[in-house]
């Protein structure tokens, strides 16, 4: 089993800077990956980014050019640094681990972000 901590959310300005954490412990897969997904009210969860094993990364359309994923191998955590964040952006974060082989979902529990003057 995998368990998965998240932390950072919260209200911020349009314009302003936000950063999530995640961080992952349990029995782990030797390669897997972590990525954040958004939900919004009324709308489906959508991938935001995601990490791979090795450091390959992937970011969503809408936020590209303002958020960045990384990932912390040592401490199993996995970053995202949200700028420039517009009301748009607002939407409850999850965290996801996935196994590349036996590909079964972890979630985190979610963190609200809320972008808002």
């Amino acid at each position: 089993q995998v368990q998965l901590v998240e932390s950072g959310g919260g209200l911020v300005q349009p314009g302003g800077s936000l950063r999530l954490s995640c961080a992952a412990s349990g029995n782990l897969a030797s390669r897997y990956v972590m990525g954040w997904y958004r939900q919004a009210p009324g709308k489906q969860r959508d991938l935001v980014a995601a990490t791979f094993t090795g450091g390959v990364t992937t970011v969503a359309d809408s936020v590209k050019g303002r958020f960045t994923i990384s990932r912390d191998n040592a401490e199993n955590t996995v970053y995202l640094q949200m700028n420039s964040l517009k009301p748009e952006d607002t939407a409850v974060y999850y965290c996801n681990y996935r196994p590349l082989v036996q590909p079964i979902d972890t979630w985190g529990q979610g963190t609200q972000v809320t972008v808002s003057s």
